[in-house]
């Protein structure tokens, strides 16, 4: 499922570095720009949009009014870092915070947070256990990030370890690179960093010929 994604920012330059952040994050669409809360109001009204990303600074009317009458999930994108502007975000609903500047990795560890959180509380209508809100808002705030190595995409890595964990039975990093579309050096590359964080093991795959092939299994612990 692709996750349609509305961004509110006034400053058009800005809006669009935040459109190419959030389409470099698998999983992710742009729905949709807005430049000010008339305009967001319009997109939601005629556009299918899953998440909301909002500046509070927006022309005429501020994003913390915008965000108290919205009900699709919003994170907001600002330079606003006041503690009681983050508490008036957070009890209007709120689901994450992130203070302007940011880079692309910083962005793409809230969005793949998202991503899971939405997926543990989908299908919409489901009665939902204890347990599976718990891990919802557990997985909302998890920080990717701070397991991947230098050099390596969170997003990349979540991508990987999301499809080894869904894939059913071990998998070579030839396989998994088919099923998520992506080269195998990478999906290797990030399948041994997943083995050594604890989130998968590995073993030799031996065949009727040829050289043994490494397979993966999906263990979790590591994220």
């Amino acid at each position: 499922m692709t996750i349609r994604v509305l961004i509110v920012e006034d400053d058009i330059r800005v809006a669009n570095l935040h459109a190419d952040f959030v389409r470099r994050v698998p999983g992710f669409a742009v729905a949709g720009l807005a430049h000010n809360a008339a305009e967001a109001r319009a997109r939601l009204a005629d556009t299918p949009v899953d998440l909301v990303l909002l500046d509070n600074y927006l022309p005429g009317e501020s994003g913390l009014l915008l965000l108290r009458e919205m009900t699709t999930d919003t994170i907001m994108l600002t330079a606003v870092s006041d503690a009681a502007t983050v508490r008036a975000a957070f009890a209007a609903g709120a689901l994450n915070y992130l203070v302007k500047p940011f880079d692309g990795d910083d962005l793409a560890d809230r969005l793949t947070a998202y991503a899971r959180y939405h997926a543990q509380l989908s299908p919409a209508g489901r009665t939902a256990s204890q347990a599976d809100i718990d891990r919802a808002v557990r997985l909302l705030h998890e920080r990717d990030r701070r397991n991947t190595p230098k050099g390596m995409s969170a997003a990349t890595a979540q991508l990987v370890a999301d499809g080894l964990r869904s894939y059913g039975s071990p998998a070579s990093a030839a396989e998994l690179a088919t099923e998520l579309g992506i080269a195998r050096a990478t999906a290797q590359r990030y399948l041994t960093s997943l083995v050594r964080d604890g989130g998968a093991t590995m073993r030799l795959r031996y065949g009727a010929t040829g050289r043994p092939e490494h397979e993966y299994s999906w263990v979790g612990a590591g994220r």
